[in-house]
């Protein structure tokens, strides 16, 4: 009972700091932006810490952060092993194959008003594709090895990244347009001087939703056949050993990459379109 008391105790303390903090005169400034969600992370895990001491609960149902922490550090070598499988081999290869795939797709939708109509639906259809359907399918054609998983990523980052780069390029205006054929500019010169650099915010949103389905493609393909090693195979084996520390010492690898694989594209991103009044 102490330990839940205890742990009330501490999020209140801490949901009062936050809110101190958030609605103050310094809320704008940029280390407290960062202590706020800081301070309630920290709180999240020490509640979820005192919580399961106090009411006892079994580690194979749920394991308390100090335990996923200790996990981290016994099994290091084998997480940074995984780690290098999933996210470096798998996920960052498939996305800049699908990536690139995705811009030079667009360039000739670009150009073909057939092509435009055309690919745009199906790519509204690939993209609603449960990926637990694809992924054993490219697993089976491509082995259990990296390259199946990079496929699934690829696949599941194109048309995202496709449909906010089509939607991009149509976005300036008929004076822009017309401003440039002035100048005698042909097709390419106003591709590059005029109509991508307005159309990097969408490509950056597509490039952002990338991010985060690149992970999960990758991981869960490795649900469907991989080497003993990975992300997913490790998921799946520890959780039936019901080494449940495990499978979330893998998760929180996971969010960690994912969260930096974001943040990494979104610092591009404000030094890319700092003239966009979204980053203003």
């Amino acid at each position: 009972m102490m330990y839940v008391v205890l742990a009330c105790v501490i999020w209140a303390a801490g949901w009062w700091l936050n809110v101190r903090l958030a609605n103050g005169a310094a809320g704008d400034v940029g280390l407290v932006k960062i202590v706020i969600p800081t301070i309630f992370g920290l709180t999240i895990i020490i509640v979820w810490e005192l919580m399961v001491r106090g009411f006892g609960v079994n580690p194979v149902i749920l394991p308390a952060p100090s335990d996923v922490i200790a996990r981290l550090f016994q099994e290091g070598p084998t997480l940074w092993a995984d780690f290098n499988q999933t996210v470096l081999k798998g996920a960052l290869s498939g996305y800049v194959i699908g990536m690139i795939a995705a811009f030079a797709v667009a360039v000739l939708a670009d150009r073909s008003e057939f092509l435009t109509r055309g690919i745009l639906p199906v790519g509204g259809f690939m993209a609603a594709l449960p990926i637990v359907g694809t992924a054993p399918i490219l697993v089976k054609w491509l082995g259990s090895g990296w390259e199946s998983k990079a496929a699934v990523v690829a696949v599941m980052v194109f048309f995202p990244i496709l449909v906010n780069t089509v939607a991009g390029l149509k976005d300036t205006s008929g004076i822009q347009r017309d401003l440039m054929r002035t100048y005698a500019a042909g097709y390419w010169a106003s591709l590059f001087k005029l109509r991508l650099p307005a159309a990097m915010p969408f490509i950056f949103n597509g490039l952002k939703i990338g991010t985060t389905l690149a992970l999960i493609g990758a991981i869960v393909a490795e649900f469907f056949g991989s080497p003993t090693v990975g992300m997913g195979f490790r998921i799946s084996t520890s959780f039936g050993q019901l080494a449940l520390d495990m499978v979330w010492a893998e998760i929180v690898v996971a969010a960690l990459a994912g969260s930096a694989f974001y943040g990494v594209m979104t610092w591009i991103e404000k030094r890319v379109t700092f003239w966009h009044p979204s980053q203003r």
